[in-house]
């Protein structure tokens, strides 16, 4: 299959209050009585999209949406107290109670692979399989490459327009000098930093630069909360140890996995998928020779329904 499936509308949503005055929106398609799978999107901070519902198989698969934390609509927009990677694994869980499901199946993209590692390394026994697209650790060496320099000897044009706003004496730690004004008391200037920010995720976020993605990421609504949420987030290294989704694939390693990261993904370059499948051999992974970061991309998108059924049939 090289399309999405149609397009679907949920058949049931929910406001589910997750404490310290976080509500998230859900949402349910495809049957009742399907293969439970819950998405996880990506960001973090970056919302769900009508587009994610159309990878599951209306008639295979009962498939679980939600907008994280401070993302999308989920209240309160853009809040960055009481998110943690730990507090977004809890709210899995949550969501999984309240809903009545046994386990389920989990697949996450870019961040949504962190959070997928973490809630399955937390809860095992609450997951049928996994499907990973664009594999995101969090490690010291991922944040550097994409926010101190490594990236920059492929996008200079684009770094250059990114590094732009920050002083040029703090640029030994870019990364912290966005968090500072992002979240500062200057609203003005956070609303600029977010911009540049927007820009530079969008611009790298798949082979070719997409026009709508790049006016969502920059527009003045989004920019600022998003920015936010993702700087929040990076700065604290997704609050992981360094290599501890690594470390923990033990847990998980009796699990069916598919892993698919496209060859020239600038946000989540492949060596992480691969460090990946070196430590969890049990796991398939499919490195798309012709695609970015995007799960719309025409190769990504075949992989990653590819790797849905497959796992789907090992756990329906």
């Amino acid at each position: 299959m090289n399309g999405l499936h149609p397009p679907v509308e949920p058949y049931a949503t929910h406001r589910i209050p997750v404490g310290d005055g976080h509500v998230l929106y859900v949402e349910e398609v495809g049957r009742p009585d399907g293969v439970p799978v819950v998405f996880l999107h990506g960001g973090p901070g970056g919302g769900l999209v009508p587009a994610a519902r159309r990878f599951f198989d209306p008639a295979r698969h009962r498939a679980v949406l939600f907008d994280q934390r401070g993302a999308g609509r989920s209240t309160p927009h853009g809040e960055v107290r009481a998110n943690t990677t730990w507090h977004l694994v809890a709210d899995v869980e949550t969501i999984r109670q309240r809903l009545g499901i046994g386990s389920w199946l989990v697949f996450g993209g870019s961040w949504g692979t962190t959070l997928g590692l973490a809630y399955a390394q937390t809860h095992p026994e609450r997951v049928t399989g996994l499907v990973l697209r664009g594999v995101l650790l969090l490690r010291r060496s991922e944040r550097n490459w994409f926010y101190q320099g490594g990236l920059r000897h492929l996008q200079p044009e684009e770094w250059e327009r990114f590094v732009a706003p920050v002083p040029p004496d703090e640029r030994d730690d870019v990364l912290a000098a966005y968090h500072r004004r992002l979240h500062g008391p200057d609203e003005a200037q956070a609303r600029e930093y977010a911009r540049a920010w927007g820009r530079w995720e969008a611009v790298n976020s798949s082979l070719r630069p997409d026009p709508e993605l790049l006016a969502h990421f920059t527009a003045d609504d989004q920019a600022l909360p998003v920015a936010r949420i993702l700087s929040h987030y990076a700065v604290h290294g997704g609050f992981l140890t360094e290599g501890q989704l690594l470390d923990g694939v033990d847990r998980i390693r009796h699990l069916p996995a598919v892993i698919v990261n496209g060859r020239y993904d600038l946000c989540c370059p492949p060596v992480s998928a691969y460090d990946l499948a070196r430590r969890w051999p049990e796991a398939t992974l499919r490195i798309v020779p012709d695609a970015g970061h995007s799960a719309a991309e025409p190769g990504v998108t075949r992989e990653v329904l590819r790797a849905l059924d497959e796992v789907t049939a090992r756990v329906g």
